[in-house]
Formats: structure tokens, sequence, C-alpha cells
């Protein structure tokens, strides 16, 4: 018996992804739910796994490849027969997208007897290279990824020198990953689309920090997390979307869709890039299981191993680029929703209190909006309830733990 793997369903909004890594070699025996090649899409990796136990037969898409949800990307079997080639259709006739309009054969080169790595070759593909005029230092002649990397697009004849003889060899050439610019297109997208716009504020932090202070180890002790600021911000902006709901609203179409639950996605910064993976129906649960949530979901983001239901369904999302020591920020639309939250560092500032200078910890908030469907009023209202609930949290979020 043997069953087609094909691309899984990958989520709202997402059409294809891209073969990251084959995890098995054809002839390998896989274990059924054991990973055999692992997808990247602009939002999440993903494995997918053999649906029996048996051998991996065939690979009918290489590294590097676009491919759409649905096409047939390998077969499994029960018995061992492997297949080697690698068509440019799958069995059903589905085309499988290249990541690039044109292949590379790399049977043109006369002087490479062996394919060239899959590294190179996904660089040779993005720069649209002539592998006949490469000279590979591989064994038997195979184009490797130091051969490729620093060759300019489409121009091969030119001589490398000409960049060091400007720039001193201080310039390194690396072409953008395809998850890179799937992200860089999707945030140009919501660019050309939405009517973005951000209004700011500032909170003083001093009674949220004396809560941290005061609670921190009974806090740890009861829950075993952390007392963070996430968890007060995240709770401030669901009482606040529950007083002003279109702002976890989104456009659809000529539509408005209201939103009856509150899905906050939280902004995690990784090796491979930005993710936001979402706290799913956040109105229901208090600030200690909002940080326990987060820290799960924050450290399945930093290893890899977030799914696709955890990075779906998204309403509203926090930023914090604090972290890294940003002052003031204008965060830009996690599309489709149509605001976005910004956090940033805490700075002791002079501040007039009661006709009086004082240190205050401050903070700037920033919340981008899309003014297609939002008004000043309300984005200006919004932000200052948020205020609000921070400046004073033991009045206006009661329920603390």
């Amino acid at each position: 018996m043997t069953i087609e793997i094909k691309v899984p369903e990958l989520g709202e909004s997402i059409a294809e992804a891209i073969i990251g890594k084959w995890l098995k070699k054809p002839g390998d025996r896989v274990e059924a739910d054991e990973p055999i090649i692992e997808l990247e899409t602009d939002k999440v990796a993903v494995d997918v796994p053999s649906p029996i136990d048996g051998f991996l037969e065939k690979q009918m898409v290489n590294e590097g490849d676009t491919v759409e949800v649905g096409s047939i990307i390998g077969i499994v079997s029960e018995n061992l027969t492997i297949q080697n080639e690698t068509p440019e259709k799958n069995e059903d006739g589905n085309k499988v997208k290249a990541s690039e309009d044109k292949k590379v054969d790399a049977s043109h080169n006369p002087a490479s007897k062996k394919s060239p790595s899959p590294s190179a070759m996904r660089i040779i593909t993005e720069k649209n290279l002539d592998t006949s005029q490469i000279s590979g230092s591989g064994k038997e002649g195979q184009i490797l990824k130091e051969d490729v990397i620093g060759i300019p697009d489409k121009d091969i004849s030119a001589p490398a020198k000409t960049t060091a003889s400007l720039h001193g060899e201080q310039e390194e050439i690396i072409p953008m990953t395809k998850l890179r610019q799937t992200i860089a297109t999707r945030l140009k997208e919501v660019q050309n689309t939405a009517a973005i716009l951000t209004t700011f504020n500032e909170v003083d932090m001093s009674k949220v920090l004396n809560i941290r202070e005061k609670y921190q180890t009974k806090f740890q002790e009861k829950y075993g997390v952390k007392l963070g600021f996430m968890g007060f911000f995240a709770k401030a902006c669901i009482e606040a979307i529950k007083e002003y709901p279109i702002i976890n609203s989104e456009v659809r179409g000529s539509d408005i869709v209201y939103k009856k639950y509150i899905n906050v996605g939280i902004a995690v910064a990784t090796e491979k890039g930005l993710c936001v993976p979402v706290v799913k129906n956040a109105q229901d649960l208090s600030i200690p299981e909002i940080e326990m949530k987060i820290l799960d979901l924050g450290a399945n983001a930093r290893n890899d191993t977030l799914s696709i239901s955890d990075m779906q369904g998204g309403t509203f999302t926090i930023t914090n680029g604090g972290i890294f020591g940003s002052l003031m920020s204008t965060p830009i639309l996690n599309p489709p929703q149509s605001a976005i939250l910004g956090m940033h560092k805490i700075e002791k500032r002079p501040v007039a209190i009661n006709d009086k200078i004082e240190i205050r910890p401050m903070m700037y908030l920033a919340l981008s909006y899309d003014h297609r469907v939002i008004d000043g009023a309300e984005a200006v209202s919004f932000l200052e309830f948020i205020r609000k609930c921070l400046d004073d949290p033991a009045d206006h979020l009661i329920e603390l733990f």
C-alpha cells in the first residue's frame, strides 16, 4: 500500500509553503506520525508526519521549492520501492510551484557530474544563475554554497573583485530566505491595503511595579510563573476592548466583522524572525492564566515547536519593543486585524504630579489602527482606557489574581 504525502491545511490566509528540509531520504524507514519533512510559512515552521509505518518511497519536491496547500510532495509505502526521480508534476497532474519562475538544470553544466548541493541550488534559483558558468569546488565538481553566494544576480561574468575594489570587501551579499521574502511581502501588502494611523499616550508604571515587587514571590509560589508586565497589559487591553469592541473587528470585503471573542496575539522575536502566537479566548482568563499561556507559547516559539493552531485566530496584537530598548515606535498591523498595541521601555522621567515635579517610571504606548474602520476618537479613547487601567490596576483591574 502506498499513501501520498500532501501539504496540510496551514491556517487562515496561508495558501502555500516552502520546502524547508527533508528529514528523511528515499528508502529510509519511517514510523506513523514521525516527521519526514519540514515546511516553512511566513508564520511558522511545520513538520509533516508520515501517515503510516513504512518507508519513504519518493520525494516529489526539492528543498527550497514553493508548494501549494493540498499538493502532493512525496509518497510513503509499506514496502520498500525507491523512486529517485523528482518529476515536475505530481501524480494528479498538479504542478508544484517552483520557488522561482525558472528552474536551473544542473545537467547543463558540463563541468559538473553531480547536482548542486541543496543550499547552493536555492541560491542559484533565487539569483537565476547559469550553472554552466560556475565551477564547482565539491567532490566530482559539485557546486557548493560557497561557490555561488558571492555571485551577483544574473551576471556571473562580472568579476567578483568589482565590489571589492569599490568597497574594500566590506560588503557581504546574502540572499533573502523565502520566509523573509514572504514576511516582507505581507508587511508591504498591509501598508498598501489598510489606512494605518498611530496614536500615542504614556503611562505611569509606579503602581504596576509596586504590585510586582510586593506579590512576586507569592505569585511564583502559587502559580509557578513570574508576574510579568504582559499579563497586566493583556488584561487592560481585554477590558478596553469590551468598552470599544470596534478595536477587535476586521474588514472583510465591504463588511465590518465584530469578534465576540478576544484572541490576543503576543509578538515574539525568534532566530527565524518575528512570530505571533495567540492566547485564545483571553476574555475568560485571569492575569495568572494569561502569564502561564504566554510563557508556554513564548517557549514553543523560541524552540520552533509552535503548531499552526497556536498562530491562528488572533483578533488583537501586543508587541513589546521595550525589551530591546525601544523608547517609541509605530507598530505595523498584523492582518487581518485592525489594531496593535506597542509597549516600550520604562524610563524614569520628571512629570508633574499635583503641580509638583516628581520622578516617575514612565512608558510610552502606541496604538496603530486601521482608520478605514476605527475612528480617531475611538482609538484615542481606547488607549486612554488602557492608561487608566495601568495607572491604577487595583482599581480598574479588580480581579487581579
